[in-house]
């Protein structure tokens, strides 16, 4: 299989995002995230990629369909849902630039799609004058009963990448878990790089 990695912007990143959302959905739902999600809820969450004029979309493609995807948008566009983790940092929410999420589908990986993702999203970073990258990543116990036995974690891939965990710089935000009646809280780590 050939992946095609492009970035997306303006009309293009527009029109994929309800593609982006289903991806979500079906790559979320493992683990770690177990995210039992729906298209509703997505398709709000996809707002912010619209309405942000510095956001970006990466897609990972074969031939034409969608199989994967990254986004991006400055920090300041999530200021509601960070600026608490980030109080006291030393760190200027408007020198941040936020790479959301990576989603790609099981049988595209090992293909060099998680490098370009991050590839396009730090340089358009770059582009529109910011000085760091973070990404968030979710926290689960070790002994989860959902964790499989074969789980290797991307610690070692985004150290590569020049990532360091932020320490004491956590997000929460609460979603329902595969197989569980209610949303629960979850903390999810920051990580951060210099451009």
């Amino acid at each position: 299989m050939s992946l095609r990695v492009e970035t997306l912007q303006g009309a293009a990143l527009d029109a994929a995002l309800d593609e982006v959302a289903r991806l979500r959905i079906t790559v979320f739902r493992a683990w770690p995230y177990l995210y039992d999600g729906d298209l509703d809820y997505e398709r709000r969450y996809m707002e912010v990629y619209r309405d942000s004029r510095a956001a970006v979309l990466v897609g990972a493609f074969d031939g034409d369909k969608l199989v994967g995807a990254a986004t991006g948008t400055p920090m300041a566009d999530h200021a509601d849902d960070f600026a608490a983790a980030f109080a006291g940092t030393g760190y200027d929410l408007r020198d941040v630039f936020y790479c959301a999420e990576s989603v790609l589908l099981p049988e595209y990986r090992g293909q060099g799609a998680g490098h370009a993702f991050f590839d396009h999203r730090e340089a358009h970073a770059r582009a529109t004058g910011h000085r760091y990258s973070a990404f968030c990543s979710v926290i689960r116990p070790p002994n989860h009963p959902a964790r499989p036995a074969d789980y290797r974690s991307l610690d070692g891939f985004w150290r590569a990448r020049g990532y360091a965990p932020l320490d004491g710089v956590m997000a929460e935000f609460s979603w329902k878990d595969v197989g569980e009646p209610q949303e629960s809280r979850k903390k999810l780590q920051f990580w951060l790089r210099e451009l």
